[in-house]
């Protein structure tokens, strides 16, 4: 779209009327993209007021969170054909609509289908307007279409949002309630849709192509087999892991869904997922890194709230100030690796070592660090060096995937499964066996702590053996920590030493095609369906 937007001269955007002077119109975007980003349908930070006001479970919210990322996830294989048969203008107003529906729904309801379905279609609508808008600003960020560079912007704008959507929530909750925040999005996301109707026209590309030949069947079996594997991961302690009918089901019902998608792949034409998708080793490279990665950095799941409230004692207010920390860590990550990766083309191998040294280095840092008596500007440096991390190994293992000579058709399947990947599975597989690992850890510990605190007088009082116990409890929280954060820090420099053999200096060339090839492409796509 960006290509027949300016051919010639300066950029501009057809899209949007000339009462917006052209310099302006890029900016008119991304303020579309920050609304949208804010509006995630279910907002996690306020997850501790929703339990304490509703019937609703902790582990009801995750499901509900993760299952907004499932629907982002899944959106990547047909975006690009949404985008070629629907106008932007189009696209923004109903992505907007579906929003504000999403919003009010999960603002009241209770039913936790609907509330996990509701936040399914949120992200599955969210990343298409999302989409939508950065395509269009494409060549404006990088004429020269170069990904590397575009998917810096892309990370500043969603892990920023991320940061500060939660700060932006608890303050809400501070100083009213926690359903305030439905309601000043949905107010936000009818501006954004009010702006549309006046400053955009329905524009539509020079080729007109129909939703024919996707495989929805398959996508609706991906997206199944997704939220299965999520609801292990997130209900597995709950339920008591295999010993529970309800994780046995999950897994039987997953598993047959990922059987019946990999045995159409095999004879459908058009598949939702290929097997030249799942097979393509950029794909399985990162696969493998984003499962050690974000396992090594899943204490921030963990590790981070409990040592933050039950040791620190910080309130609500003072643990989400540590997400501007986070923040800082993000900005400073997406700027290096612009410098470095985008512009002077370092390579991948050396950003995966500094991404993998910064995990290594967060890791030590709190395994010297954590204690009772830490202050909280202490914490900078180890959350920031998370921060930085985080985004480094995202934005160079999503270049390379745009890097893996996979044809374009292929392509945006490769981004389901790096999104399935990096974000779903990164966000529940890593915190799940942490916190299982977790819970024997403390269970070792406190049995440790116990036998050199039994009590012999008879005559002492419930209160005091409970405070006996509680303390007993805490310093078996930050013994178990530190041993985990020890071993944790074991395996970031075991990874480390296997980059430094197995990877090899490739630099990143990842040039996206003109619009109109990719017009071309689907036209083509579409026919022989």
């Amino acid at each position: 779209m960006a290509d027949w937007h300016a051919p010639q001269g300066p950029f501009d955007i057809p899209d949007v009327r000339g009462i917006i002077p052209r310099q302006l119109k890029p900016y008119l975007f991304i303020f579309f993209v920050l609304i949208v980003q804010f509006s995630g349908g279910l907002y996690l930070a306020a997850a501790t007021d929703m339990v304490g006001t509703t019937a609703l479970m902790q582990e009801d919210i995750l499901m509900a969170g993760y299952a907004s990322l499932i629907g982002l996830a899944v959106n990547f294989a047909v975006m690009f054909r949404i985008k070629f048969r629907f106008s932007t203008r189009t696209q923004l107003i109903v992505c907007g609509i579906v929003l504000i529906a999403a919003n009010m729904i999960c603002a009241y309801t209770e039913n936790v289908p609907l509330l996990v379905g509701t936040c399914f279609v949120a992200g599955w609508f969210r990343m298409q307007a999302t989409f939508a808008c950065n395509s269009t600003i494409q060549l404006w960020l990088t004429p020269v279409r170069d990904m590397a560079i575009f998917f810096c912007y892309v990370y500043i704008i969603v892990d920023s949002v991320i940061q500060l959507s939660g700060i932006a929530t608890i303050y809400t909750v501070f100083f009213s309630q926690w359903e305030y925040m439905h309601w000043i999005m949905i107010g936000l996301l009818a501006l954004m849709i009010l702006l549309v109707l006046i400053l955009l026209k329905p524009v539509r590309g020079p080729m007109f192509i129909p939703l024919l030949g996707i495989d929805w069947i398959g996508a609706g079996l991906w997206a199944i087999f997704m939220l299965c594997f999520t609801f292990i991961c997130v209900y597995g302690n709950f339920y008591d892991w295999w010993e529970s009918a309800e994780i046995r089901g999950a897994a039987l019902i997953g598993g047959i869904c990922a059987a019946i998608n990999l045995r159409r792949a095999s004879f459908l034409h058009h598949p939702y997922i290929s097997f030249m998708a799942l097979r393509n080793k950029n794909v399985l490279r990162a696969t493998g890194v984003y499962l050690i990665f974000f396992t090594l950095l899943a204490t921030e799941h963990v590790f981070e709230h409990s040592y933050a409230s039950n040791i620190l004692g910080f309130d609500e207010t003072n643990l989400i100030d540590l997400n501007w920390y986070v923040f800082a860590g993000i900005i400073a990550g997406c700027g290096f690796t612009y410098f470095t990766f985008a512009l002077r083309k370092w390579a991948y191998k050396t950003m995966t070592l500094i991404g993998f040294g910064l995990a290594a280095i967060y890791l030590a840092y709190f395994y010297f660090l954590i204690d009772y008596g830490v202050e909280k500007e202490m914490l900078f440096i180890p959350l920031m060096i998370r921060g930085m991390a985080s985004v480094i190994v995202s934005i160079v293992f999503l270049t390379s995937i745009v890097q893996s000579e996979l044809p374009f058709t292929v392509f945006p399947q490769a981004l389901t499964v790096n999104g399935f990947t990096g974000a779903v599975m990164g966000a529940t597989f890593g915190p799940a066996l942490v916190g299982e690992w977790l819970k024997h850890t403390m269970a070792k510990n406190v049995s440790l702590l116990s036998t050199n605190a039994v009590v012999f007088n008879p005559k002492i009082d419930v209160m005091s053996l409970q405070s006996v116990f509680r303390e007993i409890q805490l310093q078996a929280l930050v013994v178990s920590m530190k041993e985990i954060y020890g071993w944790l820090l074991i395996m970031a420099v075991m990874a480390l030493i296997l980059i430094l053999v197995w990877f090899v200096p490739v630099r990143p060339w990842a040039i996206f095609p003109k619009w109109s090839t990719v017009r071309r492409s689907l036209k083509h796509l579409v026919r022989t369906s």
